[in-house]
């Protein structure tokens, strides 16, 4: 059975695309940029071809092409057009274009191909922060959606954790040039979403600190264990989706009971601190809104 999906709702699109069905409708009907196939009940239904060629026109209208000037171009410039864009403005829009598009095919060489063209001219960092952050958020909502599907979603964040462990490999192998404090990283139980606590594992360590990266669902005591071997711990706990929203309190307060102590503190991240209680928070319990401000705080 073919898992790809290559057929896609005029909602898809809109999905997709950031732009709204009734625009995509009009654009069909005044300048016939796109040609919808229809099943037997009449409904419009899309290819990949079809969603590729609305990107790029997005892509084009973003930049200030009337639409009205790109439905008259051959089918060949806008692609063109869409690679003279790119080669000499922000390629953020069109990677992030690119990348759906691997997503959706499940095409992994479009991914390394996306990839390695952003970083000829860019940072991992800067990739990271500008590219794949707005990936992942904009790939929760598609999700939400029911555009894609979890195994579109773990496709993608797959391939991107295989370019934050070639590039933390590359710090890892250095010496700590820091020795007041070890970071010890995990997400609690049953939390799988794992980029975000790696990513801040990738900026901990290129700012010269030792840390142990544990992954996913923790168990408590296993945090504790860590006190029996090292001294000033600060442990950071990414919390996307568990603990509940009604256990979250209960789960703070059985860290701060458990690991935080004079030499130890505990930081928190990821979606879920909207639900914590601010009593929780002193200079010894840190939250954070976002990875940037972590990083500004190291």
């Amino acid at each position: 059975m073919n898992s790809v999906k290559n057929t896609f709702s005029i909602k898809d699109l809109e999905n997709l695309s950031g732009i709204k069905a009734h625009t995509i409708r009009i654009w069909e009907k005044r300048y016939n940029v796109l040609e919808p196939m229809r099943t037997d009940t009449n409904i419009r239904f899309y290819d990949l071809l079809a969603l590729q060629k609305l990107l790029n026109i997005t892509l084009l209208h973003d930049y200030g092409y009337k639409i009205s000037k790109i439905s008259k171009m051959p089918q060949e410039k806008i692609p063109e057009l869409v690679r003279e864009i790119v080669n000499v403005k922000n390629a953020k829009n069109h990677a992030l274009s690119s990348f759906k598009l691997a997503m959706m095919n499940f095409d992994q060489n479009l991914f390394f191909k996306t990839y390695n063209t952003l970083l000829s001219e860019k940072s991992f960092r800067e990739v990271f922060f500008e590219v794949f952050i707005p990936l992942m958020e904009e790939i929760g909502l598609l999700w939400q959606a029911e555009t894609i599907t979890p195994a579109h979603e773990h496709f993608i964040s797959y391939l991107i954790k295989l370019k934050l462990l070639v590039n933390t490999e590359k710090i890892q192998i250095q010496a700590p040039t820091k020795q007041d404090r070890i970071f010890v990283l995990y997400l609690p139980m049953n939390e799988i979403h794992e980029l975000g606590i790696m990513y801040v594992n990738y900026e901990i360590l290129s700012s010269g600190y030792k840390t142990i990266y544990l992954g996913e669902s923790v168990p408590i005591d296993s945090l504790k264990d860590l006190k029996k071997y090292f001294n000033n711990i600060t442990y950071v706990c990414y919390m996307t989706v568990e603990p509940d929203k009604t256990e979250i309190n209960n789960y703070i307060q059985e860290l701060k009971d458990k690991i935080v102590d004079e030499s130890s503190e505990l930081w928190l991240m990821g979606r879920m601190i909207e639900h914590l209680d601010q009593k929780h928070l002193n200079n010894k319990t840190i939250s954070f809104k976002s990875i940037d401000e972590l990083v500004n705080y190291l």
